[in-house]
């Protein structure tokens, strides 16, 4: 047995006992964001995607989307993620949900455009400080 070579296929990964897997990780990491948001701010999906792949170098808009879609607005913790604070580049809320976060946004005092349908996000993009 040759015990200098790892026991691993080049091109996977070893899963750790306990540890979560990549989808599991990013979903986390894409909840976590969105949590530290604040009132009356807000990301795009790209932003938080850029963001997130800062650290794990993965993941797009797309997934960030997903994982959104997917969430039951709590996180494994049980805190509530703020969904609404994240849009689309042109500052719109999903659509399907458009009157909910249209709401919630307005209830916080989220700049809006004039016509009210889209957070204006000049005034209100926000971006992490960084750790």
């Amino acid at each position: 047995m040759d015990l200098s070579q790892p026991d691993e296929t080049p091109g996977t990964r070893v899963q750790h006992p306990g540890a979560l897997s990549p989808a599991a990780e990013y979903a986390a990491a894409v909840l976590a964001l969105v949590r530290r948001i604040p009132a009356a701010r807000a990301m795009t999906y790209g932003l938080v995607a850029e963001v997130v792949a800062e650290s794990l170098h993965r993941g797009g808009p797309r997934q960030v989307g997903a994982v959104l879609a997917g969430s039951s607005g709590v996180d494994d913790d049980g805190a509530p993620v703020p969904w609404w604070r994240v849009v689309n580049a042109a500052g719109s809320p999903p659509a399907h949900h458009l009157d909910a976060a249209l709401t919630e946004l307005r209830a916080e005092g989220c700049p809006l455009t004039r016509d009210g349908r889209r957070v204006d996000l000049r005034r209100a993009v926000w971006f992490p400080e960084a750790d």
